[in-house]
């Protein structure tokens, strides 16, 4: 391969990565080549210019989703030809099946034309043989308590659901398991347990969808379409539903989703944030990638706020340190300003653009 194509960039981004040593999580910038995996420290506004670590993608084995950690459903793990495993999280389902979808690509080139193509995470087929599939094992699988799908609780319109699960961790099991080789196939299984009264929709979106929808469409491959077993099969706990005020908050339709840098109001340092921009109440949340945790660090409503995009030329007033470039300013109704950075002018331009949309 050419040196000048060994260095081109291919897709570049932040994903949360663990560490080797000391499994912890830390936000780091990707920038995916032909032959490797690099990722680097992103401080201070810009990208460190010495890199942290690399992935190298010659025989590589790519798992995607791998649902192991249970507070992060958005891992790939990588394992490289030397039996090294690498984790990786990105900031929403399909910016991980975009990432793994590159990589897989990636990899099948370094294999050659008689290598074995890695997964087509959108692959089109004709689906399982359901006659083959024995519907009472895979729920079974699905209920085990140690190996099975994790239930916890969800939001939706206001309301907090107990004991239940999403559609889209539905397919992403089906898959991780290898019941169903794409989500396709995981889509027609999980729409055959529905039909067959094994699995119940939960919540406004998901039960909509069974009233309305033709029969292969009910089942919905969807993070906020909430499903759960069916009463005789329940072994964790009912399903139940209770509003508070931060389930209000927190359960709006999820618009835009994204890693962004912000400056702290104390200390004024920067640092990388996945932030979730809600409708229906329309607020922005952000959270902590490093935590486990999956409630929000900070938030606030987008009623009556102010967003401006800030000049590239220079350090813009209320910015500590020599940050410039892709930043922007939020000011809220009680007068309290966030001062936030993109990755790219791009995606500057589209947050901006969908704040705006909602205050």
């Amino acid at each position: 391969m050419e040196t000048g194509k060994k260095n081109t960039t291919l897709r570049e981004g932040f994903l949360v990565k663990r560490g080797h040593l000391v499994h912890n999580w830390k936000p780091r910038w990707f920038v995916l080549t032909p032959e490797k995996l690099l990722y680097y420290k992103y401080d201070g506004g810009k990208r460190d210019s010495c890199q942290r670590g690399k992935i190298l993608l010659k025989e590589c084995e790519i798992t995607s989703p791998f649902l192991d950690y249970e507070n992060r459903p958005l891992v790939i793990k990588l394992r490289t030809k030397n039996g090294v495993d690498h984790f990786l999280e990105a900031c929403s389902r399909e910016e991980r099946d975009d990432w793994a979808g590159d990589i897989s690509a990636a990899v099948d080139k370094l294999r050659g034309p008689e290598g074995v193509k890695g997964p087509d995470l959108q692959a089109t087929t004709t689906g399982p043989q359901l006659h083959d599939i024995n519907m009472i094992k895979v729920l079974e699988s699905m209920n085990d308590v140690h190996s099975g799908i994790k239930m916890g609780t969800h939001l939706e319109h206001g309301s907090t659901y107990s004991n239940c699960f999403s559609g889209s961790a539905v397919v992403d099991w089906l898959v991780f398991t290898q019941l169903a080789l794409t989500r396709v196939e995981a889509l027609t299984l999980a729409s055959a347990l529905q039909e067959e009264g094994f699995l119940w929709p939960v919540g406004l979106k998901s039960v909509e969808a069974l009233r309305t929808a033709g029969l292969t469409e009910q089942f919905m491959d969807d993070s906020t379409a909430l499903y759960s077993f069916s009463d005789s099969l329940k072994k964790r706990g009912s399903v139940k539903a209770e509003t508070s005020r931060s389930a209000v908050e927190l359960g709006g339709k999820v618009i835009k989703r994204g890693f962004l840098l912000k400056q702290g109001h104390r200390r004024k340092n920067w640092k990388v944030r996945l932030f979730v921009l809600r409708s229906e109440p329309a607020y922005l949340h952000y959270y902590d990638p490093t935590r486990d945790d999956i409630s929000p660090v900070g938030g606030f409503s987008l009623r009556a706020c102010l967003v401006s995009s800030l000049g590239d030329n220079g350090v813009p007033s209320g910015v500590k340190g020599n940050i410039q470039g892709n930043l922007f300013k939020i000011i809220t109704q009680e007068d309290t300003h966030y001062f936030i950075q993109a990755p790219t002018q791009q995606q500057k331009t589209d947050w901006i653009d969908a704040i705006r949309q909602h205050t």
